[in-house]
C-alpha cells in the first residue's frame, strides 16, 4: 500500500480491499456526502464522493491521503480537509477524470499544497 497523496498509508483503521462505497464522509467541519466509488491503485488511490445537495449534487474526487480515518462499524471517512477546501476543488466530471493523469496531477497540485 503506497503512502503520500495518492495512497491508503496514512489512513488510520483502513485495510486494503475495504468497500467504502456509501459509506458518510466527514470533513474536518462537517460532513460533506457519501463515497460513490473509490480505487486502490497505486500512486493513484482516490475516493469519488457524492456531495448530494450540499454543493447541488457536485461529485469531487479526493486523493486518499487526504484520508485521515475510517470507520467501517460507522461506515464513516474522515478527511483532513475543509468543507471549503473541498467545495473549491477543481471540478471534477467522472466521464472526462477519472482516469486522466492531468487531472490527478493538478488535484494533487491543489490538495498538495494545503496542509
Amino acid at each position: 500500500m503506497s503512502t503520500g497523496l495518492w495512497g491508503y498509508g496514512n489512513a488510520e483503521g483502513y485495510n486494503p480491499g475495504s468497500d467504502l462505497t456509501g459509506f458518510r464522509v466527514e470533513a474536518e467541519d462537517g460532513h460533506i456526502g457519501k463515497v460513490d466509488k473509490h480505487s486502490e491503485e497505486v500512486d493513484s488511490a482516490h475516493i469519488v464522493v457524492d456531495t448530494g445537495p450540499w454543493i447541488f449534487g457536485r461529485e469531487v474526487l479526493l486523493p486518499a491521503g487526504t484520508i485521515q480515518r475510517v470507520d467501517t462499524g460507522e461506515k464513516t471517512v474522515w478527511v483532513n480537509r475543509t468543507k471549503e477546501e473541498i467545495k473549491n476543488s477543481p471540478e471534477f466530471h467522472r466521464d472526462k477524470h477519472i482516469d486522466d493523469p492531468d487531472y490527478r496531477h493538478q488535484l494533487g497540485g491543489y490538495y498538495g499544497g494545503i496542509f
